[in-house]
């Protein structure tokens, strides 16, 4: 008999709100798997920014990797972003989410048993090569709430210390 598939925690939120934290400490809490947020990777190895072309790439690596990584978890995994993420970015920078990267966002989105959604309440703090501000983050996370309202999916909105939000969400579970 093949073992149930993990719960899938979807941990949203705009650049330096913690997202990684809290999935890593998540894994940690509850010994299972999460799946780093492929964006990342993507700037560190090709050493820039991503372009449009490159958007539909980022958010389907980062999908398969938390399809390698659901056959492996325990109860939960815990995915540091989504597709959705990835076309909210696209539509910031780039004026549009291509058709391809639209479809993968809206086929997969029910596949999350629960999304989280990082608070902008933590010092802010500069990413490398990303290319986000403080100012842009306030923006993307408003773009955030909109389309989780705009496409009814409920979610936990988690702020405070890390402390704090990895009690918030013990609590939920």
């Amino acid at each position: 008999m093949r073992p149930a598939a993990p719960l899938r925690i979807a941990i949203l939120g705009a650049a330096s709100s913690g997202k990684s934290t809290l999935a890593a400490a998540l894994a940690e809490h509850y010994q299972t798997l999460w799946v780093p947020e492929y964006l990342r990777e993507f700037v560190d190895v090709q050493g820039r920014v991503p372009r449009s072309e490159d958007q539909f790439h980022i958010a389907s690596t980062q999908r398969a990797r938390e399809e390698l990584a659901a056959a492996r978890a325990g109860k939960y995994l815990f995915c540091d972003t989504t597709p959705l993420m990835t076309a909210i970015y696209s539509r910031h920078y780039f004026g549009a989410v291509d058709a391809p990267l639209a479809a993968l966002a809206a086929s997969h989105q029910q596949d999350y048993d629960l999304t989280l959604v990082t608070a902008a309440d933590i010092p802010w703090v500069a990413d490398g090569l990303m290319r986000e501000c403080e100012t842009v983050s306030v923006t993307i996370n408003r773009m955030l709430l909109d389309e989780l309202a705009a496409r009814a999916i409920p979610y936990l909105l988690v702020s405070w210390d890390p402390g704090e939000r990895l009690s918030q969400v013990e609590r939920h579970l």
